[in-house]
């Protein structure tokens, strides 16, 4: 494990403080946490972008096909 410094804003600071607290956590373990999720989105983000780029509409339309027609459910009706 590596340490790091890191300056915050007292409001943000602040904030940190109170919900680390609230979740009876270190002010540490929820950087880390925020940290590793904000992390995630991106390199999700990322993997979808690779993969969006070796999609074609050809390759959609076959997908779309093999999808049975049905009525949507009554939560999906506009």
């Amino acid at each position: 494990m590596s340490t790091i410094s890191l300056r915050l804003p007292e409001s943000l600071h602040r904030k940190v403080r109170e919900i680390a607290k609230r979740e009876n956590v270190s002010i540490n373990q929820l950087i880390s946490t925020a940290l590793a999720e904000k992390l995630s989105a991106l390199m999700t983000e990322e993997y979808l972008q690779e993969r969006a780029k070796r999609g074609t509409e050809a390759k959609l339309r076959r997908a779309l096909r093999r999808v049975k027609a049905r009525e949507p459910m009554p939560v999906d009706q506009l």
